[in-house]
């Protein structure tokens, strides 16, 4: 799911529909409109719309996600935890803890998730890359880093995302390689088919054309087979 982008001032996010305008007229006028057409009903000025707070003021629109935060921090009984600037040891070394029970799995990308989505909606709607690589069953490296450009769509951006990782995989290959171990046609998981769609066309212009050029190399290594 994602954001449809309409002609300004629409934004439409599955079956919720903000609108707004300098001219209430226009808003009203609109509104009308949509309930005409569409069966659908008015929930009045905006307040809270996906973990966003809205406070609409005379001098302009306040953002935030002071409540969203503190439903994460509630939700996963971190309310009273005491802060740290480091929240790890930097002393010692990481070692399996064999006495400690086993993490919850589902909890823990539920949380993820949730720290994931707090930084994918900051105000400067840069997209933040985001990629895991498994060896067999093990996890032996992640990568969780903001993208430098906006992105004018989500395929651009799951396109960035997908050429990084794929940048990842081909490192891991060569380093295997030296091992002794040939791991090429590595499997990756997109969830975007647009995305997949490019890396297995390069006439795909109407999509690619605002992507810069060094993200493409994954295309390459694709018709190559290493991915």
């Amino acid at each position: 799911m994602g954001y449809i982008k309409l002609p300004k001032p629409v934004q439409v996010y599955v079956d919720d529909i903000i609108f707004g305008s300098t001219k209430k007229s226009w808003c009203d006028e609109f509104e009308a409109l949509m309930k005409s057409r569409f069966q659908m009903s008015s929930m009045g000025e905006l307040t809270f719309f996906l973990g966003l707070q809205v406070k609409q003021k005379a001098d302009g629109i306040f953002i935030s996600q002071d409540k969203y935060v503190a439903e994460i921090l509630k939700k996963f009984d971190f309310a009273n935890v005491k802060t740290a600037s480091t929240p790890i040891e930097t002393q010692k070394p990481l070692v399996k803890d064999e006495e400690a029970s086993d993490v919850d799995v589902h909890l823990y990308r539920s949380m993820i998730g949730s720290l994931m989505y707090l930084t994918a909606s900051s105000l400067n709607r840069m997209s933040t890359t985001g990629g895991c690589q498994f060896l067999g069953r093990r996890l032996i490296s992640w990568q969780c880093k903001k993208q430098t450009i906006v992105a004018t769509s989500t395929t651009e951006a799951e396109y960035v995302a997908a050429a990084s990782c794929c940048g990842q995989v081909l490192w891991i290959q060569n380093q295997m390689l030296d091992y002794g171990f040939n791991f090429m046609n590595t499997k990756i998981y997109i969830d975007n088919e647009s995305t997949i769609c490019i890396v297995k066309n390069p006439v795909y212009h109407s999509k690619t054309k605002h992507i810069a050029i060094r993200h493409h190399f994954i295309r390459d290594a694709y018709e190559k087979k290493l991915i």
